[in-house]
């Protein structure tokens, strides 16, 4: 089953209290409409305010009350005609609505049926749920305190808020930098949490698969192919045209050829560089393949490093990697003009398939694949708000559910195979694309835009040693942290080279 071209709402923010409890003023990096909303349960003397950030169409689909239980949804499910099939619901329910039917049947375990990318908060009685999707993708933040729950999709919302106690450590959760009380949700779990006392127990809804399977090359190829085409075709849009970002490696051409194949109206497909590097050539390959009308954005590197700011700000990371790793598609959403889109990626790939990893030794490759699904909890690569920050939404084929599990699964053997890193996608491509493209040698996003050659030549441009241009990164990115997501500073009123520099000096003194 395909999308609508947006969801129902992008995010939200929400007070569940027995009794008084202020909503923070909703300031979200999000860009949509908000809609506010406040209702008391029947069962128990709990009130829930809201408020959705949402597409223009309207944000109804996004919230589900039957008086008893509330539901608040943010994002979209995968496996809606699975579960249509289980409720025997009408096809034209919402996810809201979804989540709230399999509640009632599965109790908290919705959580763990539920394929999607989303972050949910459920309110029955004095119960609270808040869940995120098995990668977390849609981050989700909660402050627990005796008779007053606060959550959000985004950590700014919550940052004017006043936390009456720091509250103890949640198990699993991390807290957040500058922001007593408030956690955020780990990925693939639902926080079960008493309105009246502030008491949370963690639940797992979604681990990392740990076991290997052995398999033949052919049912591999053939398993992945399928798995992926699927997860595209869930995520095109029921009505014109997808587009895809496109560099041109096998991850995206991927997921472009796919989309092509399934698309009845064609697709579009668009590229970035910058001044100093690109990857347009290798792009321009699959998009001629393909017939797709493609567009090229070239964004001067120092105009690229301007947004540093605006990219920790909407993915509230503090990571430097991953910055670096978002930084161009924070670039890319934000020169993307004409109306809001759904736009697919070939985002991801790289971390169940070892794709980083040049390691021909097998145990090594598969400690390698074991420690990236160990970690790559809380980093919020694949946050919607460096989207939806420009009005889009962007999706991610490569961590479907039920891909990633696959891809997670297979032994190293296939992963690395023929001196070929991430042989069984090549593979499972060969017959879509170009040879030159299925044969391209890996390269990061971040690495084929230049992006990270610009940022360390900011660095060293201030100052730094190289020994230091790790360190000063890791500095300038927490920095940025506290100022626009702790502090509320917006982010066009921060100069960073102001800020690299002075971090340079006072690493000296």
């Amino acid at each position: 089953m395909t999308q609508t071209e947006l969801p129902a709402a992008f995010g939200f923010l929400a007070s569940a209290h027995t009794g008084g409890g202020r909503i923070p003023t909703a300031v979200f990096a999000t860009r949509g409409r908000h809609t506010r909303l406040s209702e008391r349960l029947r069962t128990r003397p709990v009130d829930v305010d809201a408020v959705l950030v949402h597409p223009d169409a309207g944000s109804c689909g996004a919230h589900a009350s039957d008086g008893d239980t509330l539901v608040l949804f943010a994002g979209e499910i995968y496996n809606r005609d699975e579960i249509h099939g289980t409720l025997g619901t009408r096809t034209s329910a919402s996810d809201s609505e979804l989540v709230s039917g399999l509640f009632e049947k599965y109790g908290l375990h919705v959580f763990r049926v539920i394929n999607g990318r989303y972050a949910a908060l459920l309110v029955a009685g004095t119960r609270v749920l808040a869940a995120t999707d098995h990668a977390g993708s849609v981050p989700l933040y909660v402050r627990p305190e005796p008779g007053h729950v606060l959550a959000a999709t985004e950590v700014k919302a919550l940052a004017d808020a006043d936390a009456a106690v720091r509250g103890a450590p949640i198990s699993g959760a991390r807290r957040i930098r500058g922001l007593p009380g408030l956690h955020q949700v780990p990925a693939g779990a639902v926080l079960d949490i008493r309105v009246d006392t502030g008491a949370v127990t963690v639940h797992r809804t979604w681990v990392p698969p740990v076991h290997r399977c052995l398999t033949e090359e052919d049912e591999a190829v053939n398993r992945v192919r399928a798995a992926l085409e699927k997860a595209v075709i869930r995520r095109l849009p029921d009505a014109g045209r997808p587009l895809v970002v496109l560099s041109g490696g096998i991850d995206s051409s991927a997921v472009a050829a796919l989309s092509h194949g399934a698309s009845a109206s064609g697709i579009d497909t668009l590229s970035m560089g910058t001044d100093t590097s690109n990857e347009f050539p290798q792009a321009r390959v699959v998009a001629e393949h393909l017939r797709s009308e493609h567009r090229e954005i070239t964004i001067e590197s120092g105009d690229l490093l301007t947004l540093l700011p605006h990219t920790v700000h909407a993915a509230e990371s503090l990571d430097p990697e991953v910055i670096e790793y978002l930084l161009p598609l924070t670039a890319l959403y934000r020169r993307m003009d004409g109306p809001p889109r759904r736009v697919l990626t070939g985002y991801g790939a790289d971390i169940p398939l070892g794709g980083m990893h040049r390691e021909d030794r097998l145990p090594n490759l598969d400690t390698a694949v074991v420690f990236d699904m160990d970690t790559f909890d809380g980093l919020n690569e694949m946050s919607p708000v460096l989207s939806t920050v420009s009005g889009h939404w962007s999706t991610h084929p490569y961590w479907d559910r039920e891909v990633l599990e696959l891809l997670t699964s297979l032994e190293a053997g296939l992963k690395r195979r023929y001196g070929r890193d991430k042989w069984v996608l090549r593979a499972a491509m060969a017959d879509l694309l170009p040879a030159e493209t299925v044969n391209r040698p890996k390269l990061g996003v971040h690495e084929g835009s230049g992006t990270t050659a610009s940022f360390s030549m900011l660095v060293r441009r201030a100052g730094a040693a190289e020994d230091e241009v790790a360190a000063v990164k890791a500095r300038v990115v927490q920095e940025l942290f506290d100022r626009t997501v702790v502090g509320g500073v917006h982010p066009d009123d921060i100069e960073v080279e102001e800020i690299v520099g002075k971090i340079v000096a006072e690493g000296r003194r």
